[in-house]
């Protein structure tokens, strides 16, 4: 309440005269909460005259006319406060607290005021309120207000007793809660990584279940019974997710990311989740490994995932936290230097690194016969004298999409040096590699019927091992055929 500085007079505070000291006296004295005795009288003549005019609602007249908030707080007279009050607003006496009044209800204490005000208007003979006062030295005092009005004084509201508890330190400590909150609500929704808070505890339940039917190995189970983790999966319980989740997967809002969740973990996330189950089943409660998700687009996602139990709730995982952070670049990104590491970047055959390795290892394991083919594409560097660079690219780029498409991808074709191709048939007979070779022919009379500027011109040989021969020596067979294929071009030059 802003009491009336009014009540003081050029010659003192104006306070109703105290009767002889007495044992309700010394209470008032003594409480060890501030109270304090005042006169709303004046404000219950406000009250009559704004009937009068027809005011209903005190409130809604209060909040559109604020300048009547300040004549009501000028009219409330302070009668008496006790010791207390004088303390902890660091007053010498009461004249000195209300002369200063004007430091001890400030700034929104009006704002508080009004619903005080309308409690007493409604009817109501007791009212509660907090506001924020200061100490004459400015320090702020969060209080908790109480008001009652004293028995005979009802409809004149001439006697009313306020205490002021002092809730500071209560009122401190929540509002540091509710910063602390704020702050790791923030953290969490602005983070940089998709974040997801879930609540694991029914498959805690579900794996303690196994557990005291007698199941000792998890993996041996989940082989057996793959239903398992489906019911797991669907179990788990979506709390909160964070913004850069709906931007992460393409949602707008988490009850569309949640109603289609089972877009998000599908195809291969089975078995990933699988692997997560039976870390958990291992007592490993925080755990990584990247994984594979979907946008609700069906844009696949790779992501690196770390997942925890939140401290506290190891015994029931009912709180769990989920991050990903999307690698799809960084895949994308090592399958491009690894596919850079096997294949010719103009051709998009493999290459020579490719091409030896794949020559070693089916000459350890087959399967046999292998069958090579040779090939070399002719008059490259004349094409790259008349017609230049970019033209005698354009003729290797031919070579190499009509050998790609005349040979199955399971089998290797590379290019193994400037216009040297070979092609590595495994399982297949020399009658199948003349078949191949025939139809890489094929396509390169067909190729050039589109090109004009240069003719596409190949040379190629075939050589099929027998039992016993090394590999080596089948592809020096086939270089020879080559040679021989190579004489009627050269010839012709």
């Amino acid at each position: 309440m802003k009491p009336n500085k009014s009540s003081v007079s050029p010659l003192g505070p104006r306070i109703v005269a105290r009767p002889s000291r007495g044992e309700h006296e010394d209470m008032f004295d003594l409480a060890p909460i501030s109270l304090w005795l005042e006169d709303f009288s004046a404000v219950r003549e406000l009250f009559d005259r704004w009937r009068a005019e027809g005011v209903t609602s005190l409130r809604d007249h209060l909040r559109g006319h604020p300048e009547r908030v300040a004549e009501c707080s000028a009219r409330i007279k302070v009668l008496q406060v006790n010791q207390r009050t004088l303390t902890l607003f660091e007053a010498s006496s009461l004249s000195h607290l209300v002369a200063n009044l004007d430091k001890v209800f400030r700034d929104d204490m009006l704002v508080t005021h009004i619903e005080e005000l309308s409690q007493l208007w409604d009817g109501h003979t007791s009212f509660s309120s907090q506001a924020v006062n200061y100490t004459l030295t400015g320090e702020r005092l969060d209080i908790q207000l109480k008001g009652i009005v004293l028995p005979g004084y009802e409809e004149s509201l001439g006697r009313v007793l306020l205490s002021a508890e002092d809730v500071t330190a209560r009122e401190t400590a929540r509002r540091q809660a509710a910063n602390a909150e704020r702050y790791a609500k923030g953290l969490f929704q602005h983070s940089p990584v998709s974040l997801w808070v879930e609540d694991f505890s029914t498959i805690k339940q579900l794996m303690d279940d196994l557990r005291f039917r007698g199941i000792e190995d998890f993996r041996v189970f989940t082989d057996v019974h793959p239903e398992f983790v489906q019911r797991c999966v669907s179990e788990i319980r979506v709390i909160e997710v964070n913004h850069h989740t709906l931007e992460m997967f393409g949602a707008g809002s988490v009850a569309e990311l949640t109603d289609n969740v089972v877009e998000v973990f599908r195809d291969d996330m089975q078995r990933h989740f699988r692997e997560q189950l039976i870390e958990l089943w291992n007592g490993r409660l925080f755990h990584t490994r990247e994984v594979v998700n979907y946008t609700l687009g069906g844009e696949l996602l790779h992501v690196h995932l770390q997942f925890s139990v939140l401290p506290g709730h190891e015994d029931d995982w009912s709180l769990v936290q989920v991050a990903l952070t999307d690698i799809t670049a960084r895949k994308k990104a090592e399958a491009y230097l690894e596919y850079l590491g096997k294949h010719d970047v103009l051709t998009k055959l493999c290459n020579r690194t490719f091409y030896v390795d794949e020559l070693n290892r089916l000459e350890r394991r087959g399967p046999f016969p292998v069958t090579v083919i040779m090939i070399h594409l002719n008059d490259l560097k004349k094409v790259n004298d008349q017609l230049g660079q970019a033209a005698g690219d354009m003729l290797l780029r031919r070579a190499g999409e009509i050998i790609a498409k005349a040979v199955d991808p399971q089998h290797c074709a590379a290019r193994i040096a400037g216009n040297e191709f070979a092609v590595l048939l495994p399982g297949t007979d020399a009658e199948a590699g003349h078949a191949v070779m025939e139809n890489i022919r094929e396509l390169a009379v067909l190729n050039n019927q589109f090109y004009s500027a240069s003719t596409l011109s190949l040379s190629l040989g075939l050589a099929t091992s027998a039992p016993g021969d090394r590999l080596e020596s089948v592809v020096r067979r086939a270089e020879a055929e080559m040679v021989e294929d190579r004489r009627p071009a050269d010839s012709a030059l």
